[in-house]
């Protein structure tokens, strides 16, 4: 949620930088000030009349005092009553108003994001390897056929499309990743952290997913009024993040540094016409996430850091991959600087994303009332981040493309043999 202080000062300058997204973002400022004007005229005409009550309830006691009749008083007093009370009534649906147009605006890009109307505006940061030299390579689709590693039979008579079942040693290779990349981010400082997969929805609202993404998402447990109170986690930055909401930290106990594991539900609502072929774009899927929760000063020198711990997951397993900034219009919704990280497909022909590194600012803390007490005394704002580090199954879809061998075996990283038990896949 944006600060009202700083649209309250400039309001033109987070006009101007919400532009950048491309869409109308921006006229919302207009209406969220005009709210706030109600509501800060509705509270001083309040603190006006509190002022004059006071005085008349004076009155009356100096009136009594004296034997004198107060009942025109006492009159006047219950009419300020009934003015207040109406006054407080204007001023909490303004605020309401205020906070609810607040929820709909995303966050404002960082000065330092590329400007662009969409994908095509990223710009490639780095790239880290080579693209494999493999004659005419098989997507991972046949290869799964070919060493029985997924059913997409199983998962379609099960559940529907949009959900596999992982067999065998597709099983035991989805398994070892997610083992390898927890113990890689716990080596790297990281807490693990093993966290529900159903959130509240003032949890979804916290981290931005609602209201704007409901479509995508699952919910349960609606009211009387269908609205969902529960949800099936997007991504585990929802609980992760979540796990400070309403808490105000002390300044030592920042940075936190926190890593989990969890399945994710998406609808992909609005994934019509996309790449949809085999595990690319799943319902359900499995990703460990990075969180972090840090002080102001350091938020986008963090970004850096964390977007090279995603980065490290692909190097040590030696996947080709390429770094992109996101553009202004291309950023999430509650991101102020994104870098996406994309592994190669050889048997695609194409990057895939594996990981999303952002920088949120005070963006999501202010939505879930987590501040920390600064060295001065001040309840303060932290910046939170998040990356995936990283997400299956694209990482599993590269690894197999990238690693398959001309007789169709696949070759597992060395760094994963450990954990896999095997150092091949082969018929």
């Amino acid at each position: 949620m944006l600060d009202i202080r700083a649209i309250r000062e400039n309001p033109t300058a987070i006009q101007d930088r919400l532009k950048c997204r491309g869409a109308d973002h921006w006229k919302r400022i207009d209406e969220v000030l005009a709210f706030d004007e109600a509501r800060r005229i509705a509270e001083t005409q309040k603190q006006q009349l509190q002022s004059s009550r006071k005085s008349l309830s004076k009155q009356i006691g100096a009136a009594k005092g004296q034997g004198h009749d107060t009942s025109a008083i006492e009159a006047e007093v219950r009419g300020i009553n009934e003015q207040i009370e109406l006054l407080d009534q204007q001023a909490e649906a303004a605020s309401a108003s205020q906070t609810e147009l607040l929820l709909h605006i995303p966050n404002v890009p960082d000065a330092s994001c590329p400007l662009g109307a969409d994908e095509s505006a990223n710009p490639v940061i780095r790239t880290w390897g080579e693209q494999p030299a493999l004659d005419a390579p098989k997507d991972h689709v046949e290869l799964a056929n070919l060493h029985g590693l997924i059913s997409w039979e199983d998962g379609i008579r099960i559940a529907g499309s949009g959900y596999v079942v992982y067999r065998g040693r597709g099983a035991k290779l989805e398994r070892a990743l997610i083992q390898f990349l927890l113990d890689q981010q716990v080596a790297r400082g990281y807490e693990e952290v093993n966290v529900p997969h159903v959130v509240k929805r003032e949890c979804m609202e916290g981290t931005g997913q609602l209201p704007k993404f409901e479509d995508d998402m699952y919910g349960t447990d609606p009211d009387e009024h269908g609205i969902h109170r529960m949800f099936l986690a997007p991504t585990a930055e929802v609980p992760v993040t979540n796990l400070y909401r309403d808490r105000l930290l002390a300044e030592a106990e920042l940075p936190i540094r926190l890593v989990a594991y969890t399945p994710c539900f998406r609808r992909e609502a609005g994934s019509a016409g996309r790449d949809n072929k085999g595990i690319i774009r799943m319902h359900q899927f499995d990703k460990v996430e990075l969180v972090q929760i840090v002080h102001p000063e350091h938020g986008f020198d963090v970004l850096e850091n964390l977007t090279a711990d995603a980065e490290s997951i692909l190097q040590q397993l030696g996947l080709h991959y390429r770094t992109i900034a996101l553009c202004t219009g291309d950023m999430g919704f509650a991101s102020a600087k994104t870098y996406d990280i994309e592994v190669w497909a050889p048997g695609h022909g194409k990057y895939l994303e594996v990981s999303s590194c952002s920088c949120f600012t005070d963006y999501q803390a202010r939505r879930m009332k987590l501040r920390f007490k600064d060295g001065e005394g001040k309840n303060r704002f932290p910046y939170t981040l998040n990356g995936s580090g990283t997400a299956l199954p694209r990482l599993f879809v590269a690894l197999l493309e990238q690693c398959q061998m001309p007789d169709g075996s696949i070759r597992i990283p060395t760094a994963l043999v450990p954990y896999f038990g095997a150092e091949s896949i082969s018929s």
